[in-house]
C-alpha cells in the first residue's frame, strides 16, 4: 500500500459515490458484508483472535458506521485522518490462525477485499431495494468509491481498472479465495441471536424483540449471498425464504420510494461529524 492520500480525493457532494453510498437501504446490507469479510481466511482469523464483535456486536457496528462516514462524508482532511488512524489500529493485528497460517490485517490481499465489499454492498442494496444503478451510475460510483480505496491506502494496481474488472476480481474471490471458517459461524449466530443494545434493557422484553429482529436480518443477510456461498456455509435456502424476501423488498422499496434522497442519507453527515468529534478527542 504505496498511495500517498494527498493525491486522492473522496467523494464530493452530488457525485455519484456521495449519493449512492450512504443511502439508507445499504445499511440493511451491513450484515452480509460483514459475513463476506471474515469469509476471507486472513480477515476471519484476525476477528477471532482480536475483534470484540461477537461480545459487543453494536459496539462494533457503531465505530464501523462512524469510521465510514467519516471517510465517505467528512471532507478531505478528516477522511485522510480518519484512514491513517484505521490502518494504524490494524498494524497489530497478525498471528497465526487455527490451520498455522501467518496472517496480517494489512495484508494487501486481505485489506482489499473488506474494501471490495463495501463497494459492491450498496450497489446491491440499490437493485435488492430500488431500482438499481443504470450502468454509467456504476461506473461513476465504482470510480468514487475506487478514489476511497486510495484514500484507505490501497494501492493503484491493486484496485480493478472499472466496473467490469472489478465485477471478475469479486467474484474469482468469492468462488475460489473465501472460505467457511469459525468466524463464518459465529457472525451468523449473532445474527441469529442478537445482545441486547445496553444492560439497562431487562433481557426478558428484548429476547422478543431480538426474535423479530433477526428475522429480516437473516433473510436479507442469507438471502443476498452468492448461492455459492450459501451452499458453501451451510446456509439454508429455498422458496418459501425467497419468497419472503421479495416481499420485504417490496415493502423497503415503496418506503425508500416515498422518503426524499437527502433523508435517506441524513444518518451519514451525523455520524461523520461523531467521526470529527472523536478526532477532536471527543467522546464516542
Amino acid at each position: 500500500m504505496t498511495d500517498t492520500p494527498a493525491r486522492v480525493r473522496v467523494p464530493r457532494p452530488g457525485e455519484a459515490a456521495w449519493r449512492r453510498f450512504g443511502d439508507v437501504r445499504s445499511l440493511l446490507m451491513g450484515p452480509q458484508l460483514l459475513l463476506l469479510q471474515v469469509a476471507h481466511p486472513v480477515v476471519g482469523a484476525g476477528v477471532l483472535e482480536h475483534s470484540e464483535f461477537r461480545q459487543h456486536p453494536w459496539r462494533r457496528l457503531w465505530r464501523t458506521l462512524v469510521s465510514l462516514s467519516t471517510v465517505v462524508y467528512g471532507g478531505q482532511e478528516t477522511a485522510v485522518a480518519e484512514a491513517a488512524r484505521v490502518r494504524g489500529e490494524h498494524t497489530t493485528i497478525k498471528g497465526v490462525d487455527e490451520d498455522g497460517r501467518r496472517y496480517h490485517a494489512l495484508h494487501p490481499e486481505a485489506y482489499h477485499w473488506v474494501h471490495a465489499t463495501l463497494v459492491k454492498g450498496p450497489v446491491e442494496a440499490h437493485r435488492l431495494f430500488g431500482p438499481g444503478l443504470e450502468r454509467a451510475e456504476l461506473e461513476a460510483y465504482y470510480t468514487g468509491l475506487r478514489e476511497v480505496g486510495r484514500v484507505w491506502g490501497l494501492a493503484e494496481h491493486h484496485l480493478p481498472h472499472d466496473w467490469e474488472s472489478f465485477l471478475r476480481y469479486y467474484d474469482a474471490m468469492v468462488h475460489e479465495r473465501l472460505e467457511h471458517n469459525r468466524a463464518v459461524d459465529d457472525v451468523v449466530w449473532v445474527l441469529a441471536h442478537p445482545a441486547r443494545p445496553s444492560a439497562r434493557i431487562p433481557r426478558a422484553l428484548w429476547e422478543p424483540v431480538g426474535v423479530l429482529l433477526s428475522r429480516p436480518v437473516l433473510l436479507v443477510t442469507v438471502g443476498s449471498l452468492p448461492p455459492v456461498l450459501r451452499e458453501r456455509f451451510g446456509l439454508h435456502w429455498g422458496p418459501v425464504q425467497e419468497r419472503s424476501l421479495r416481499r420485504l423488498a417490496t415493502t423497503v422499496r415503496a418506503a425508500a420510494a416515498l422518503t426524499p434522497p437527502p433523508l435517506r442519507r441524513a444518518h451519514t453527515r451525523a455520524l461523520a461529524a461523531v467521526g470529527r468529534r472523536r478526532q477532536r478527542g471527543g467522546r464516542w
